[in-house]
């Protein structure tokens, strides 16, 4: 049987089944012990975690420093403060939980594409499994980059303006630790996701449904669907809409590039 395991070309479907499991015990260890050690470190973690939250914040300053040098030296981000709640006797420590769960999975993604490369990999074709290595970095690299979007441009700049934002002087705005971590994990997720679109722009390519030539003459009705897409997930700001759909449009024309490119080396086969 651990002869049947090692070779899985020879794998029925118990042995396949057999197999997964065995990596699904793996990823899951690794996925505990990144969680465990996000947990015992607190304070390091949430320090990082709520510092999107904070006036002070990395983005804001490099934002001053751009403003001065092209000329705006009395240029300052107006400093503010929102309180972040625990309404629940039991939520920040489920919050812990749960968000140490979230970057345990986050923390051992490249373990768990690895794994899932090791598992496809013997049903795929020499020049598939050749190609695949680099699509695999590609994603991981495109969905970190999506990451770190979030963190450093969206997330802080939408905290900003919905956490100080109010209908009357009357009300004082005070978020849950809850909505904060919620908040910043689906922020994320979509971004990752978003930054995507050069690999499924390939996947699509090969399949045969778009074409270089086709997104290129809808350049202009894909510009104002990411303007449209970057207003529904920020605030309504210009510059953060600028600052979100410049990136996406990019993406977009890189996803052009990567279209041709497949269409030329398809010619020459």
């Amino acid at each position: 049987m651990k002869d049947k395991v090692r070779n899985n070309d020879m794998l029925t479907f118990g042995g396949h089944l057999e197999v997964f499991r065995q990596i699904l015990f793996r990823v899951l260890g690794v996925i505990g012990i990144i969680a465990v050690a996000v947990f015992c470190l607190k304070d390091i973690t949430w320090q990082i975690l709520l510092a999107p939250s904070e006036w002070n914040f990395v983005t804001y300053r490099l934002v001053e420093q751009c403003m001065q040098v092209v000329g705006f030296t009395d240029f300052r981000i107006e400093e503010y403060h929102v309180d972040l709640i625990a309404t629940d006797l039991s939520s920040q420590f489920m919050t812990h939980i749960t968000t140490a769960i979230y970057l345990g999975v986050l923390g051992a993604s490249p373990y768990i594409l690895y794994e899932l490369f090791r598992f496809v990999s013997p049903a795929l074709y020499e020049n598939e499994r050749k190609y695949s290595i680099p699509i695999t970095i590609v994603i991981y690299a495109l969905f970190l980059l999506g990451v770190f979007m979030n963190y450093y441009v969206l997330f802080p700049i939408s905290f900003r303006f919905l956490g100080t934002y109010n209908v009357s002087e009357r009300v004082h705005s005070s978020i849950t630790l809850d909505s904060y971590v919620s908040t910043f994990t689906t922020l994320t997720l979509l971004m990752g996701t978003v930054f995507q679109l050069p690999v499924i722009t390939l996947l699509l390519s090969k399949l045969g449904i778009v074409t270089s030539t086709m997104l290129s003459a809808y350049r202009k009705h894909a510009l104002l669907l990411i303007m449209l897409v970057a207003a529904i997930i920020t605030p309504p700001d210009l510059m953060t809409l600028i600052l979100v759909s410049i990136p996406l449009y990019i993406l977009y024309e890189i996803s052009i590039r990567v279209a041709r490119r497949y269409e030329k080396r398809s010619e020459y086969r």
